[in-house]
Order: structure tokens, then sequence, then C-alpha cells
């Protein structure tokens, strides 16, 4: 299951883990957000190695700006703390699953 966090636990949740973490910055509001949830928990059951987490642009709006997230959703992955990749917009499984496959 994708935890969801906020802006006071993103630190403990993201940067300071060693391994990948694919963080999807949404909105609840947002159709192509919701396209991309099933794809996401989908992933998150197959690649084991990964841990993804979804963080509410509206809801922690001083993450989703100090990444300089604009248009949602944005996927940003993170290896050991530090930011190694962004996709923004909708993307099919495969398509995103070659993107953190490139990380790990």
């Amino acid at each position: 299951m994708i935890k969801h966090i906020n802006d006071n636990d993103y630190k403990a949740e993201v940067l300071d883990n060693a391994g990948v973490v694919v963080v999807d910055f949404f909105a609840t509001w947002c159709a192509p957000c919701k396209m991309l949830a099933p794809v996401l928990e989908e992933l998150q059951g197959e690649m084991g190695e990964i841990k993804i987490v979804k963080i509410d642009v509206d809801e922690s709006p001083i993450t989703a700006s100090k990444y300089g997230v604009q248009s949602i959703p944005t996927i940003k992955i993170f290896k050991a703390g530090a930011e190694v990749a962004t996709k923004m917009g909708f993307m099919p499984k495969e398509a995103l699953k070659e993107v953190i496959e490139e990380v790990i």
C-alpha cells in the first residue's frame, strides 16, 4: 500500500531513506493523478525494492514549492535522499517502470 505523507514527515520518509523512493506529487481534484494512482499501486506490488509515497500539493505546499512542482502529477525519484529523476504528467505503467529501473 502506498503511504500518504506531508510536509512534516517528508524528510524522514524520503530524504533520510537509503533506498529508492518514488514521490507522487498529486491533488485529489486532478484527473490525470487519479489515472496514475492504480499504476503506482501495481508498481509498488511488483517492485518490492522501491518505496512509493504520495504527497498532496494542496495539503503540503511547502514541499511542493521547494521542489518546484508546478504541474501535477509530478513524479520525482530519489535515491539515497538525492533527487535523480523527474517526470510530469500521466505515464503508462511500462514507461514509468523503465524510468524507475534506470535508477535502481
